[in-house]
């Protein structure tokens, strides 16, 4: 069944309407019709609606709220990717696949070893191109909400960040000790939600004054196994591993 999200402003009692591209979706592409039903999600509440389609108007379709779905996407706890900007169109994987596997939100980093170095006006349409990326993904696996995918920040920056999260873990290929498996049964522990900033280099890695900037930082720095993986993986494996420990 098809899912498609609202604002709240978009509700009105019994009824919710929607309207832009994805009045244009509903009308024009999936062809649908007065009486067939959809999935909305409220995003900004992640509350989530079975409704019937009641009528086209110009711009607009109208629906009417049948049932409030009980049934929950989220995991306990919040994910933020912090990814060292990639090459390539890496990005868009990383972006896609990650709020398939449940990330909350993305955070584009500018490290010492990234290649990639965005201007102002790069970054604006490159915002925008993966921000379509994170809603498309979020409607097909029909999440609750839509992961936001922020303007990048400098590895210097994360020090203003540091205190909206309730742990930060750093995937470092150099650590030898400390596991992700560790880590995880710690927080899994304190038996709370918990906000969780996992940080990825580029390419090139993290550099060494980046991680000696995290650990004052009091971030944990881990390994993910024996393996070197490329950066576009190391989002993928550490969110599985999250959504293994915390949801299955």
């Amino acid at each position: 069944m098809p899912k498609f999200f609202v604002k709240t402003s978009q509700i009105k009692e019994e009824n919710i309407y929607i309207n832009g591209t994805d009045f244009n979706h509903i009308s024009n592409v999936l062809r649908l019709k007065v009486g067939e039903q959809i999935t909305i999600g409220n995003m900004d509440t992640g509350e989530n609606y079975l409704c019937e389609i009641l009528k086209f108007d110009k711009e607009k379709v109208t629906t009417k709220i049948i049932e409030k779905l009980k049934e929950q996407k989220e995991i306990k706890l919040e994910i933020h990717i912090l990814q060292g900007i990639p090459k390539s169109d890496k990005m868009e994987l990383i972006i896609q696949k990650s709020v398939e596997l449940g990330v909350s939100k993305i955070i584009p980093i500018q490290m010492d070893r990234s290649i990639v170095k965005l201007n102002e006006k790069d970054e604006k349409k490159k915002n925008e191109r993966w921000n379509k990326i994170a809603e498309s993904a979020a409607k097909q696996c029909e999440r609750d909400i839509i992961p936001e995918v922020s303007m990048s920040i400098k590895t210097d920056n994360i020090e203003t960040i540091k205190n909206d999260y309730d742990i930060i873990i750093v995937a470092y290929e150099k650590e030898e000790n400390n596991t992700i498996k560790n880590v995880l049964k710690e927080i899994k522990k304190k038996n709370k939600p918990a906000k969780i900033a996992i940080i990825i280099g580029p390419e090139g890695g993290i550099s060494d004054r980046e991680i000696q900037l995290l650990e004052n930082m009091d971030a944990k720095i881990v390994t993910i196994g024996k393996r070197i993986l490329r950066t576009e993986t190391v989002a993928l494996a550490i969110s599985s591993m999250i959504v293994y420990e915390f949801e299955l």
